[in-house]
């Protein structure tokens, strides 16, 4: 009896603990293959060439890694995140929220070749400032790098979203933004995944850099401590770790 029990105690702590991290398989390195979508939803199909594409195939650190400050220094996961984007930052305080953002809609236009398409608007002067022109030829990724940092410098949240075009909650997609401007700060976190059932309801995923600059974090949802966010909230607030959004800021490129 006392060996039955027991098979039977650990029959069911292994159900318990296998149905817990359905949504994560820890061993994948990418969102798309890490983060399973909840039960009776799936993602679309997306042309491999997409911005919806790059940001759910976006690779990232083995799980469990701490996102790493510009300086070195290790930023605690606990409550906030649970991925970190495989991607460098330099050691400059520059790669901030809506930085992250821009960095990456720009390394999915880099690795398109789309370089004339790569430009972001500075809030010194409200004009646009293109990488084509930067680099003078030179398409070089160090080249593209150091641009970016020129762009981080020189636009912030406000200028994103002077750049950015309002869009209807209920039509969020991969790569549609939710920012605010604020005085002096304000932040931006970008959608890199989405997940739909056959009523049409939706999930989606949302990832963020912070201050002071930092790597890239693939965020908790605070209401239920797993990835995903739910499209049908009942009130106007969008809850993340360390801000809150409402449906109205809601943008697309």
């Amino acid at each position: 009896m006392k060996i039955i029990s027991l098979f039977i105690i650990v029959f069911i702590t292994l159900g318990f603990m296998s149905n817990s991290s359905v949504l994560i398989d820890s061993k994948e390195n990418t969102i798309y293959s890490r983060y399973n979508c909840p039960e009776g939803f799936k993602r679309n199909n997306t042309d491999s060439n997409s911005f919806s594409f790059y940001l759910s195939h976006l690779p990232l650190k083995s799980y469990g890694s701490k996102a790493k400050y510009y300086d070195g220094r290790f930023k605690e996961p606990e409550q906030i995140y649970n991925g970190v984007v495989d991607m460098s930052i330099s050691n400059k305080n520059l790669q901030q929220c809506a930085d992250a953002v821009m960095r990456l809609r720009a390394e999915y236009l880099y690795e398109q070749k789309r370089f004339e398409q790569i430009k972001f608007k500075f809030l010194s002067d409200g004009q646009y400032h293109d990488f084509k022109s930067y680099s003078k030829g030179d398409y070089t990724y160090k080249t593209f790098l150091k641009y970016m940092d020129w762009v981080f410098t020189y636009a912030n949240t406000a200028s994103l979203k002077q750049q950015l075009t309002s869009k209807q909650y209920t039509e969020i997609q991969i790569g549609d933004v939710f920012i605010q401007s604020g005085n002096p700060y304000g932040h931006a976190v970008i959608v890199v995944d989405l997940c739909t059932d056959t009523k049409g309801n939706k999930k989606y995923m949302l990832a963020q850099s912070y201050m002071p600059a930092q790597e890239t974090q693939l965020l908790l949802n605070p209401k239920t401590n797993h990835n995903w966010y739910d499209l049908n909230l009942k009130d106007s607030a969008i809850q993340t770790p360390e801000w809150t959004f409402f449906k109205t800021d809601l943008r697309t490129w």
